[in-house]
């Protein structure tokens, strides 16, 4: 299963990060290819069940999102299940004023896409995607 993984610093507190990140319809402001997130249903564990739209080479792809782990200020992770089965884990570690947030996303490539683009071409994608996605976390939470 191919995996991503990537971290940005960002100049803000754990707690403000955390609580952004914990809200599903949050992701569509960083989440470049993510379309639509919907029909949010809060979790006993804190977390959320909701419903995704993403964009893939062109693909509008659907599926169901649910919290599986959740530690206030430490970790959140989602499992992923639909057209693309996936983890999304954002972990925390706050240092001073800095705050690191990692993106770990483990997944599969949808078979119907692999017939018209080469495996390489959407991971590399995928592994930019990532890039993108905490650098526009990173902005949101530093413009001043």
């Amino acid at each position: 299963m191919p995996k991503v993984d990537n971290e940005v610093i960002i100049n803000a507190p754990v707690e403000k990060i955390f609580n952004y990140i914990s809200q599903p319809s949050n992701l569509l402001q960083i989440w470049p290819s993510l379309v639509e997130i919907k029909n949010q249903k809060l979790l006993p564990n804190g977390g959320y069940n909701y419903q995704w739209t993403y964009k893939m080479s062109g693909i509008h792809l659907t599926g169901t999102g649910e919290c599986i782990d959740l530690i206030p200020n430490v970790v959140l992770a989602s499992k992923n299940t639909g057209a693309v089965e996936s983890t999304v884990r954002f972990s925390f570690l706050y240092k001073g004023i800095q705050t690191k947030v990692t993106l770990s996303i483990e997944y599969q490539i949808p078979s119907t896409l692999l017939g018209r683009i080469a495996e390489i071409i959407i991971l590399k994608m995928n592994d930019k995607e990532a890039e993108l996605i905490l650098d526009n976390l990173r902005i949101i939470f530093e413009k001043s």
